[in-house]
């Protein structure tokens, strides 16, 4: 388990030699740079380094493939791709400057590509090809920070949208930043001295403002963790928890629910008692994973916060803290607003829900220092999608439930709402159900049309290996829904499959299995972030056969 610390001093003296380094190269203030690599010091100074000088990052997640990177790099306009001759994950070497290479064959604004080396393989360095370290160790250690305005943009980070069409989310210097530091702060309880384990990608949202610019705002030290959950094995997290002291730790609930799957031995394996605070991001947190983390993980000793926000938010806007003392938690919940955030719920008809007790769009009333400023390019798209939905408000794109209690519960995305027979229910709402059948790890639930109810919901299954009665957990299924739910809320169609299509952060990709069961495979759409295309053929022939079971009988 190999570890290598930088201090500030390091980390500012690395930041500086790359920025001088940009400079040489052309890069000036308002310059989109790229930067392709994997969770590793150089990455978080290639970042810093274009903040120094007003350059604009955009990094691209290093799992990506050449066609998505190409595409990516060509809608930013970048000027120079940072990347590494190869990146080490899981034990598997990657080919990241192939990948590279094979992008920029189509980028016409590209002048430059730095390669850090991240292994001692030699690689093929080409014309447009500069060796990063040789020209860091020619460069100043000194680089006087760019004078910004508040408003200006300090990065672009990509999100798929429900169109298929990836879009540069734009953040820009001052509200950003000060949002990340303040969200980190409260919401984890980060003390002088405090070891921050946010396990997260620097190419998504969670990785910029809780690997990179929070922790390093507040003083933190913040773990970078390159590897995957389970390799070597599936005690690396809590390993590294122990080897370095971890004070808050904060990954995603797929990760949870297949580290659950693993039993709890790997966990009591090491040692957990420096931690204070686990976090859960991504996607919402079911109960099983939440009571796993919260007494397994924390041996019911460090508060759990199930944090809700979104690359356009900048930042957490719903989780359990900061709070009164003491304030109770609710399981798999985030609960309450963060200062300044005013959500409020609205119906199809864009009417703001009273009182507690009601589900509907999640809206936030009024702008806060972290929130997006813009689509890159694309202005009235920005518009279009987040606030001419409901005129006056910024619309999440996500349902939510508010409790009795006036708590808030994220149902999942509004496109995985589903109207059976007149019956609103979220997806998330029918998998979380499942999620309670000690047999079945995964779950994944869609709409499609139906003739006489409207819509009906079918549910994909993946259950645990060696499980060969599948039509009594079938059945068991079935009965969990209707007892937590209601019958109504029953798929009419289930589905066992050995995997789920997934992208490469983990989120499942509903609208692919909504395209398998409407029969329209033949426009998928944007798969790019799909983890592994052949998972679609896998679960094609799967419910090809299902269906020719359902009419033999």
């Amino acid at each position: 388990m190999s570890t290598s610390s930088l201090c500030r001093r390091e980390l500012l003296e690395t930041t500086c030699r790359l920025a001088n380094t940009l400079k040489k190269h052309g890069v000036r203030r308002g310059d989109r740079v790229a930067i392709y690599m994997p969770v590793t010091p150089v990455a978080v100074a290639a970042m810093l380094a274009c903040a120094r000088i007003g350059a604009v990052h955009t990094v691209i997640f290093a799992g990506f493939s050449a066609e998505s990177l190409a595409g990516r790099i060509n809608d930013a306009k970048c000027k120079v791709v940072i990347t590494y001759n190869q990146g080490v994950r899981g034990g598997r070497i990657i080919e990241l400057k192939k990948i590279v290479d094979e992008a920029v064959k189509n980028c016409p604004t590209v002048k430059h590509v730095l390669v850090a080396q991240r292994t001692d393989n030699k690689i093929h360095m080409g014309k447009l090809d500069v060796p990063l370290e040789e020209e860091m160790a020619k460069e100043n250690a000194v680089c006087a920070p760019e004078i910004m305005d508040s408003e200006d943009t300090l990065f672009m980070l990509y999100t798929s949208g429900s169109t298929g069409k990836p879009k540069g989310i734009v953040h820009t210097q001052a509200g950003y930043l000060l949002y990340a530091a303040v969200t980190h702060k409260h919401v984890f309880d980060i003390r002088q001295g405090d070891v921050f384990g946010c396990v997260a990608d620097i190419g998504w949202i969670t990785g910029h403002s809780y690997v990179v610019y929070g922790p390093l705002c507040n003083g933190a030290t913040s773990v970078l963790f390159e590897s995957t959950p389970v390799y070597p094995d599936a005690g690396r997290y809590w390993e590294t928890v122990q080897r370095l002291k971890i004070n808050q730790f904060y990954g995603a609930p797929t990760a949870i629910r297949v580290l659950l799957n693993y039993g709890d031995a790997w966990v009591k394996k090491y040692d957990r008692s420096s931690l204070r605070t686990l976090g859960s991001v991504g996607e919402p947190i079911n109960q099983e994973a939440w009571e796993w983390l919260h007494k397994v993980v924390g041996d019911r000793r460090c508060t759990v916060v199930d944090t809700w926000w979104q690359t356009e938010t900048g930042g957490i806007c719903i989780a359990p803290r900061p709070s009164e003392e003491g304030a109770e938690i609710v399981p798999g919940m985030p609960m309450r607003p963060f200062f300044g955030i005013t959500p409020i719920l609205v119906d199809e008809e864009g009417k703001v829900l009273e009182g507690d007790d009601v589900s509907g769009a999640l809206c936030i009333t009024q702008a806060w220092p972290g929130m997006a400023r813009t689509i890159y390019g694309d202005h009235q798209r920005f518009v279009d999608e987040y606030f001419k939905v409901f005129p006056g408000y910024y619309f999440s794109g996500d349902g939510a439930y508010r409790t009795e209690d006036g708590y808030y519960q994220i149902t999942g995305r509004m496109d995985d709402v589903i109207n059976i027979s007149g019956h609103r229910l979220g997806t998330a709402e029918i998998e979380d159900a499942m999620a309670n059948h000690p047999a079945v790890p995964e779950t994944a639930v869609i709409g499609y049309p139906h003739d006489i109810k409207g819509e009906a919901a079918c549910a994909f299954v993946v259950l645990r290996d060696n499980i060969d009665n599948s039509d009594i957990i079938m059945n068991e299924l079935k009965s969990i829904i209707a007892t937590k739910i209601a019958k109504y809320a029953v798929p009419d169609q289930f589905l066992v499959v050995k995997r789920l299509p997934k992208t490469r952060s983990g989120k499942v990709m509903r609208r692919l299995l909504r395209k398998i069961v409407t029969d329209s495979t033949q426009d998928l759409g944007d798969i790019t972030t799909l983890e592994d295309p052949s998972v679609i053929s896998e679960i094609q022939k799967a419910y090809q056969k299902h269906k020719a079971k359902l009419s033999a009988s």
